[in-house]
This record gives C-alpha cells, structure tokens and sequence, in this order.
C-alpha cells in the first residue's frame, strides 16, 4: 500500500525537476522552427516532416509502462539522469545526421531520453515538493511543454537565422545535460528496491494496469495531445506557407506555446483556491473545438485583419487546452488504485499521451496534403475534443481529491 508523503528534499528541488522537463521539452520543440531548413537539406517530404515531430514520441507511446518497472527498480532519480543522458546523446548524433534515416533514428534515442524524464518527474514532485506548494509545483510541471515550446520556438527562431541547424542541434545537446549536475545535488537519492523488489513491482503494475482509471486518464490526455501537437507542431509551416517570413513565424509559434504554459500555470492557481478538478476538463475541451473551428474552418485571408483574429484565436485554443495536462496530473494520486503503482499510472498515462503526439502531426500533414490546405485541420481537433469530453465524463468524481493527491509514489517493496 501507499504510504504518506513525505518530502526528502530542499524546498527548491521540485524547480530542479521542473527544469529538467523543460530541458527535455527543449528537445522536442527544437525541430519545428529548423523544419524548413531540414526539408531543402535533407529533401524530406511534408509527410516526413511530420513523421520526424512524432518519432520522438515513439519510445514513450511504446515504453511507459517499461519505464515505471525500472523507475520501481533502480530508482526515478537515476531514470531522470539516464533520461538526460540519452536526450544529449541523440541530439548530438542527429547534428552529423546526412539523410532523414539517420536523423529520424537519432529522434527515437532522444524520444527514449524524453520518456524517462517525463515519466519519472512527477513521482519525483511528489516526493519532494512541500505540501503547501504541491498543486504549484504540478501545475508547472503541466506547463513545461508550454515553456519548452515558448523557449524553443523563439530561440530556434531567432538562431537558425544566423547558425545551420546542425549547430542548433548541438547547442540543444548541451541544454539536455545541463539539469543534470543539479539533479544529482538536489534531488534526493533513490531507494532502489533492486531485483528483489522486481515480483512486488510487478504486482503493483499489473494491478495498475487492470484499473480502468488511468486508461481512461490516459486517453483524455491523448485526446487533448493529438491535436495540440498536430496544431502547434506544424504552426511555424503553416505561417510559412501563409507567406510569413523570417523569425516571425517561430516567435509567434512561440507565443502559442506559452499561452499553453500560461494556461497549465493559471489552473493550478485555481485548483489550489479550492476549484475541484473534475469540473475543469469538459470546458477545456469545449473552448478548444470551438477555437480550433474559428482558427480553422473560416477563411480569414478575405477579412479586415484576418490573420491577426486567427492567431488570437490559435492563441485561445492553446491557452485553454493548458488547463487539461495541470488538471490531469494533480488527478494522478487518485486514479492510482489500491496498491497499485504512482508510477505505473504515470508511465501508462505517458504511453497514450505519447501515443496522440506521434499520431497528431503525422495525420495533420497528411490531411494537409489529400486537402491542399491546413484549413482541414479543425476535423482533427474537434473530433479529438469530442473523445475527450465523453472520456472525461467517465473519470470518477473523487479522483481529483486533495486527499488523493497525497498520496507518494508507493515504496518498493521490501
């Protein structure tokens, strides 16, 4: 069974965590603003393109349940620092990448890096952040795509215009390292439970896994992922072929992503003021279909201002969609079952997560191309959106409980 929580760390040492899932993030979000340079370097097709923005989050969709088993062996702190590790490898073997092949393979090494810190960090938050600041710290560990997005859209902007993408790459590669030596300052050790903890590990997966709970939660994240990623993934290409030039396309990008971040930040201050949980994904949902059909379905090119009212209204779709991650991760202690595993939870959660981000741009592209246009991109999202509202209709009213949430990541057993 679970047992209380109770932080081992200084008080600051949920940042450190943060700040690695940020590092991550960086990963991801490095490729969008160096799509056009890839594409006449590299001669990727569009369908390729979007391939190469979800490769990365192929070990996630594959291995998240895989990673809670070792997080519950050898330790989460030390999943987090191998995560980091491989992020720096792959990105920097993808800056010699020669062809798509070899780059595509470099994304799949930074995709299994990406896995292990986004796993792992939130058992980690749970172990060490202060009651009183625990909702704070899962809202900006919801946000940390939305900052990596921001931070990586404006600096890859901005960069790539006077440094080739293989530079940007290997820059990034020094970024992903970077938490590292912070991590093994700050983040308490591991209390590994070793090979003979391995039959109670998985016990307590297997007993995750036949829960229903966090493969409904799981599902509502994907049904919330698949058309942020096809949306956000692809907007410094849809800006470019609207006829934007220079940096303009990635920081407005950017701006999106952080309105992301601003939104997962804005929820848990709310939360934490007494707002429950399990009222905020249905509206979430709801305000993003219909932002995502104005930003979509209407020709705006024809109107006074039009792309100005459009990129408020892409603006909209990501600052409400933030409210989802935020809610979902302060959920997780409740959609963990009797003597199951916090991190099984987290890791199954993540699969499906991963799951709609791989799928997300690679269906977009390929819409865009059977269309000849990115204006079929609001039947993703509002199909999407649609799922996760008669998904988050299913998640149990008492899974989002203060009581819930604090419960730790369960021991190993002994």
């Amino acid at each position: 069974m679970a047992s209380q929580t109770h932080p081992t760390g200084t008080g600051g040492s949920w940042i450190v965590v943060v700040s690695a899932g940020v590092a991550a993030g960086l990963q991801v979000w490095k490729l969008p603003p160096a799509l056009p340079y890839l594409r006449h370097d590299l001669s990727l097709s569009l369908v390729q393109a979007g391939t190469l923005l979800g490769i990365v989050q192929l070990a996630g969709m594959l291995g998240g349940l895989a990673v809670s088993l070792l997080a519950e062996l050898i330790g989460e702190r030390r999943c987090l620092s191998g995560g980091l590790v491989l992020l720096f490898l792959g990105s920097a073997g993808g800056g010699f990448a020669w062809s798509a092949a070899p780059l595509l393979a470099s994304r799949a090494v930074e995709g299994a890096g990406f896995i292990l810190v986004a796993v792992t960090g939130p058992g980690l938050i749970r172990r060490v952040a202060p009651p009183g600041r625990f909702t704070t710290a899962m809202g900006f560990w919801g946000a940390y795509q939305g900052i990596s997005t921001f931070a990586g859209l404006v600096v890859g902007a901005l960069v790539l215009q006077v440094v080739p993408w293989r530079v940007w790459w290997w820059g990034m590669a020094v970024v992903a390292l970077a938490p590292l030596p912070w991590v093994l300052a700050r983040v308490p050790s591991d209390e590994a439970g070793g090979v003979r903890g391995a039959a109670n590990a998985l016990t307590r997966i297997g007993r995750t896994v036949r829960a229903p709970a966090p493969w409904t939660a799981g599902l509502v994240f994907a049904c919330y992922t698949l058309p942020w990623m096809a949306v956000v993934g692809f907007l410094p290409t849809i800006y470019r072929d609207g006829g934007m030039t220079g940096s303009w396309p990635g920081v407005l990008s950017a701006v999106v992503g952080a309105a992301n971040a601003v939104g997962s930040i804005a929820t848990a201050a709310l939360m934490k003021r007494g707002l429950p949980s399990n009222s905020l994904l249905v509206p979430a949902f709801t305000l993003m279909a219909a932002t995502s059909l104005l930003a979509f379905a209407v020709d705006w090119h024809g109107l006074p201002a039009g792309t100005t009212w459009q990129f408020v209204c892409v603006v909209a779709f990501s600052l409400t969609g933030g409210a989802i991650p935020a809610t979902l991760l302060r959920m997780i202690g409740g959609l963990t079952p009797a003597g199951g595993s916090a991190p099984a939870t987290m890791g199954l959660i993540q699969q499906l997560f991963n799951a709609g981000s791989f799928i997300g741009p690679t269906v977009a592209a390929w819409l865009a191309t059977r269309t000849g246009g990115w204006h079929s991109t609001w039947w993703i999202t509002c199909a999407c959106t649609a799922a996760g509202i008669a998904l988050s209709l299913r998640l149990g009213s008492g899974a989002g409980s203060e009581s819930a949430t604090s419960t730790a990541v369960p021991r190993r057993g002994r």
